[in-house]
């Protein structure tokens, strides 16, 4: 394999020292990364929320300073996807299967079984359960995704160095320290945070898929048959990974938002269409004027709302930290051209807005199903939540089947993008990372998540990604500050 750096042979190391510990003593790995994660929870959940918050504000201020109009790329330069694939690969990368396992089931989980704080299947309850999805999965995520990409971006296009997260601190800590062993080891942690995020979602996408062909055809629901979904997955985004992103990803992102919003559409139509309006509305006006009250809600004397909170919202956040590595850097090779101002506009209201209606329709659909009592959306398995609610709406197997594809489509993109920025963080920042890489990684991922997933592993691989974002925050607060320093001083800020 060409031009491989020292990254590469580390992150590899600890792969298969994760994996190992996970086939041998998967309790053992839950167990004790499951204290660590509710320690970082109970003793740095304010930091959490007011960093991310920080994060939006510090994009905002970008988007309509004089830095808004410089472009990410030379001057004059064209941007290389046109504006609905850019959204299209952004939105497949940063949300992809995640959010049609979550539409259904975070939203039923809010109302019905553990709420934010309103009595369990109340009126207040199911209105409260809309608005913290909306705010989970809303502006804050993507300001997070949005920082890290922005910085990359800029340093990689506008100004010319190599596309790695420690390129992107030589103006804090100089050229030395950052092609030294303090660089390699952010780098290294990135790829780690990626190579488990990725895995843990090619473990509840494949579980998700074959629970859905269970409860629709009645395949067998098993470790072999979850296993074939994942051979099949693994042979098809390697493929896609080896067309590039000017073909596979993007002809993929297209086509699966094209599925998806058919899907929204029928769903929309067959379901309790005036009901799904009323709710959008109502929670997007709730979203907005309690923003700020969401943005900083602590519990600090009640425990059982504080639990929720550290169970959710901080989770969600750094959940979302551990991901920019991944998305990050992939929006930021996709967003050659753009200006600053564009990019930051785009990537945190589109996504959002796109994500509000996904949950607004599937979420307000079982809502629906559960309070008139015509079946107990909340008794299913995270993995088959939303095929439950479907079957009982027209055309619910039809829609069932193109959720299915959606999934799988979702799943191809996501790997086949974490492919390339695995590639291209350990080939010293290479944006075209040779294709025997990408396919070492596209192999290690998936082998991490079938052997983890095989052994009981999955929810320690959620810790350990949880735990990585502590360090990494400070990281990504690390570039904004770069990220200042430089552009204060570029000339093109200066012009009007």
């Amino acid at each position: 394999m060409k031009n491989v750096t020292l990254v590469f042979w580390i992150s590899l190391a600890i792969c298969a020292g994760l994996v190992i510990w996970g086939v041998i003593a998967p309790a053992q790995l839950e167990s004790l990364t499951g204290t660590l994660t509710g320690e970082i929870s109970k003793i740095f959940g304010w930091y959490y929320l007011v960093i991310v918050m920080l994060m939006l504000i510090f994009c905002a201020y970008i988007a309509f300073s004089r830095f808004g109009q410089i472009q990410l790329g030379q001057q004059g330069e064209k941007p290389e996807f046109s504006l609905l694939s850019w959204f299209a690969m952004l939105f497949s990368a940063g949300m992809g299967m995640g959010l049609v396992f979550w539409t259904t089931a975070e939203p039923i989980s809010h109302a019905f079984i553990a709420t934010p704080g309103a009595e369990a299947g109340s009126d207040r309850a199911v209105q409260e359960a809309l608005q913290y999805s909306f705010f989970h999965w809303g502006i804050h995520a993507w300001a997070v995704y949005a920082i890290v990409a922005l910085v990359l971006a800029y340093f990689k296009f506008h100004k010319g160095s190599k596309g790695l997260i420690s390129a992107t601190l030589i103006p804090l800590f100089g050229k030395k320290a950052m092609e030294g062993l303090p660089g390699k080891l952010i780098d290294t942690l990135a790829v780690f945070a990626t190579i488990v995020g990725v895995a843990s979602t090619l473990g509840f996408g494949s579980a998700q898929i074959n629970g859905g062909l269970s409860y629709l055809f009645g395949t067998p629901e098993t470790f072999t048959f979850q296993l074939i979904v994942l051979a099949v997955a693994t042979f098809l985004f390697i493929g896609s990974a080896w067309t590039g992103i000017g073909r596979g990803i993007k002809y993929l992102s297209n086509i699966n938002m094209g599925l998806a919003f058919i899907l929204l559409s029928m769903l929309t139509i067959v379901g309790p269409t005036l009901y799904i309006f009323n709710m959008f509305t109502t929670t997007l006006g709730g979203y907005i004027s309690n923003f700020f009250d969401m943005s900083f809600h602590l519990e600090p004397l009640n425990q059982d709302n504080r639990t929720w909170i550290n169970n959710w919202t901080i989770f969600y956040w750094a959940w979302w930290i551990s991901w920019s590595p991944f998305v990050g850097i992939f929006i930021a090779r996709i967003s050659k051209g753009r200006s600053i101002k564009e990019f930051i506009l785009g990537v945190l209201f589109v996504p959002s807005i796109v994500c509000f209606i996904f949950f607004a329709v599937f979420g307000v659909s079982a809502l629906d199903l559960e309070q008139k009592g015509i079946t107990a959306i909340s008794d299913f398995s995270l993995e088959t939540a939303t095929f439950g609610m479907l079957e009982q709406y027209p055309l619910g197997t039809l829609m069932s089947i193109i959720t299915i594809f959606v999934i799988a489509i979702f799943f191809i993109t996501s790997a086949d993008s974490a492919t390339f920025v695995l590639g291209m963080q350990t080939t010293d920042g290479s944006i075209n990372p040779s294709n025997s890489v990408k396919i070492t990684w596209g192999l290690v991922q998936s082998a991490v998540a079938a052997i983890v997933v095989y052994f009981g592993g999955t929810d320690g691989l959620q810790n350990i990604l949880i735990i990585a974002a502590l360090p990494f925050s400070v990281v990504i607060l690390l570039m904004g500050a770069s990220f200042y320093k430089t552009i204060r001083k570029d000339p093109a800020a200066k012009k009007r």
